[in-house]
C-alpha cells in the first residue's frame, strides 16, 4: 500500500503509473467520490503526454486524449444498460491505454489482464493506493511504484 498526503502526491504518482503502461492496458480505479481517481487519471495523462487537459468524464462517460499513447479516460458510474465497447470510441483499445472510474463488474472483460487501482481516503485526506495486478505481467511491472 502507497500513502499519498495530498492532492499533488496523487497527480504525481499518476505519472509515475504511466512509465509502465502500454498499448492495450487496462486501468480500472476503484474508490469512493472524492478518492482522487480523477486527479490520478491527470497524473497519467500527464505521463503519457497527452494533448488537453484531463478532466472528469461523469456527464460525456468518456473522453479520448490524443498523444504518444492515447489514453481513454471512462466514467462508469452511470453506466448500467450498455457496454463499453457501445460508446463507439474514436480510439481503439488496443491502441490507448483504458483508465476506468467506477468500472469494477463492468468492464474486466475488455483485457485478458488488467491492473486494478484501489484508493482509500482517510479523514485527513491522505490517499492510501493499493495496486492489485489480474493476470499477466502486472506484478512486475508495477513493483517498484509499490
Amino acid at each position: 500500500m502507497k500513502t499519498l498526503p495530498t492532492v499533488e502526491d496523487t497527480v504525481a504518482f499518476g505519472r509515475r503509473l504511466a512509465s509502465v503502461l502500454r498499448a492495450g492496458d487496462l486501468v480500472i480505479l476503484n474508490g469512493p467520490l472524492g478518492a482522487g481517481k480523477t486527479a490520478l487519471t491527470q497524473g497519467i495523462g500527464t505521463g503519457l503526454g497527452v494533448s488537453g487537459e484531463v478532466t472528469s468524464p461523469t456527464f460525456v462517460i468518456a473522453r479520448v486524449h490524443r498523444g504518444p499513447l492515447p489514453l481513454v479516460h471512462v466514467d462508469a458510474y452511470r453506466l448500467q444498460g450498455f457496454e463499453i465497447d457501445d460508446l463507439d470510441l474514436d480510439a481503439s483499445v488496443e491502441d490507448s491505454v483504458t483508465v476506468v472510474e467506477w468500472g469494477s463488474g463492468k468492464v474486466e472483460r475488455l483485457s485478458d489482464s488488467y491492473l486494478e487501482v484501489r484508493i482509500e481516503r482517510r479523514d485527513d485526506d491522505t490517499r492510501l493506493v493499493e495496486l492489485v495486478g489480474h493476470g499477466g505481467d502486472w506484478d512486475t511491472r508495477v513493483e517498484s511504484l509499490r
